[in-house]
């Protein structure tokens, strides 16, 4: 099939021909092989070959199309997406029609009623053309390696990722993440992160080094923090997780244990994805080993940073897949974020939802991603500090986690 400027100059050509003869017979003969050749319809093709049309229109000359979103709507909307950490149109889309009033209500956001207008309306196929440019400038990409150490086979079953209730609150999935930079030499920092299946909320834990006791006790910990009870705990097959101290926890809890195949990162998919949406990105791959960093850290994980990602990051859940033609076509729901889909649980009672709900008219966005970042400058500090150095390479280690060069620079504050 020929693209439209070819079409539009075979046509030129042809319409001279067409023009020049008398003969009825020929006329049509040369419009079957203009239909035959366009695919084009008949009557479309006698006005095309009248001695005026459109094809002598020349591109300057045709009406340009109005731009409806202009840049004071790109302005707003690029300040949106920086606000609520770069996601993409199909999740921005949810938080434009909740929370464009509410950033104007906390100064935030500084733009007309018309301007907000259109940012409640606007689609999310025009949200990624707007913002193409800024993708790719501040898009980062990284990869993160897991491993498996199996043990106690016999006991905790394998389960894979198709086989889970996705509708039912507390089967959580749970990850080990390092931060031991470029080497795993002696004792380093390690974050315990554990994400709900249904709701797809998120907390973390930072602990010292991957003892089972350690790990076991950062599991509690963030537990203690999910505001529905857990039914299920799957991991992978690393001895932190497969070892008789977790058991034994889990049996004292009445907690159903089960974990993925060897090699196999797919059956831990929920909380995978999240080791460097929730994790990497803000920290970075620096390695951290003092208790000082990991009192921030735990500080960050425990605050902010769970508050940031449950009540204003979207989640898309998969609704269903099958090949066309060769091709993978997957389906999504509409994306809404863990408060929203844990608020629509009937399993939560109603004090909760109302204790959450109070939680979330409370929070400014804005204000959490700037805490979010003066804490991740003070962790960059404390490494600095412990490496008695002033000068890092920015370009390779700063960027996961400095503080953005498009939000105003935090003040500095002292963690005691």
């Amino acid at each position: 099939m020929m693209d439209m400027r070819s079409r539009n100059q075979y046509l030129k050509d042809l319409r001279s021909d067409y023009l020049k003869t008398k003969s009825k017979k020929e006329r049509g003969q040369l419009l079957d092989e203009a239909e035959k050749r366009t695919g084009l319809d008949r009557k479309y093709l006698i006005k095309k070959f009248k001695v005026k049309s459109n094809l002598d229109k020349r591109r300057e000359d045709r009406k340009k199309r109005k731009v409806y979103y202009g840049g004071y709507v790109k302005d707003a909307l690029v300040k949106l997406w920086r606000i609520f950490d770069y996601p993409c149109g199909q999740r921005l889309v949810p938080l434009l029609e909740t929370e464009v009033d509410r950033l104007r209500e906390f100064g935030e956001l500084h733009c007309s009623d018309r301007t907000a207008a259109k940012l409640k309306e606007i689609g999310f196929r025009t949200i990624d053309g707007k913002l193409q440019r800024q993708k790719e400038i501040e898009r980062v990409r990284k990869k993160y390696p897991a491993k498996a150490n199996p043990l106690l086979y016999q006991k905790i079953p394998v389960k894979l990722s198709d086989e889970w209730d996705r509708s039912q609150l507390g089967n959580i999935q749970t990850d080990l993440i390092e931060h031991c930079g470029q080497s795993t030499r002696g004792e380093y920092l390690n974050t315990v992160s554990n994400t709900d299946i249904a709701s797809g909320w998120w907390e973390g834990e930072a602990i010292m080094g991957r003892g089972q006791i350690p790990t076991q006790e950062g599991l509690d910990r963030a537990r203690k923090r999910f505001p529905f009870d857990w039914k299920e705990i799957h991991s992978d097959n690393g001895a932190e997780y497969i070892n008789a101290h977790l058991f034994r926890y889990t049996e004292k809890e009445d907690l159903d244990f089960s974990r993925s195949r060897p090699n196999k990162k797919n059956d831990n998919c929920f909380v995978e994805q999240k080791n460097w949406t929730h994790v990497k990105k803000f920290v970075g791959y620096l390695r951290y080993d003092t208790p000082e960093e990991q009192e921030i850290l735990n500080d960050l994980f425990r605050n902010e940073l769970r508050l940031y990602k449950n009540f204003f990051q979207p989640v898309m859940k998969l609704i269903s897949k099958e090949r066309v033609d060769g091709k993978i076509r997957r389906k999504y729901d509409k994306p809404r974020t863990p408060y929203q889909r844990v608020m629509e649980s009937p399993e939560l009672s109603e004090s909760k939802k109302q204790e959450l709900k109070e939680m979330y008219f409370s929070l400014n966005p804005a204000e959490l991603k700037r805490a979010i970042d003066r804490k991740l400058n003070l962790l960059y500090k404390a490494y600095q500090k412990k490496n008695n150095s002033q000068k890092v390479d920015t370009k390779k280690k700063l960027k996961p986690f400095s503080v953005s060069k498009y939000t105003a620079q935090p003040e500095p504050i002292s963690v005691s």
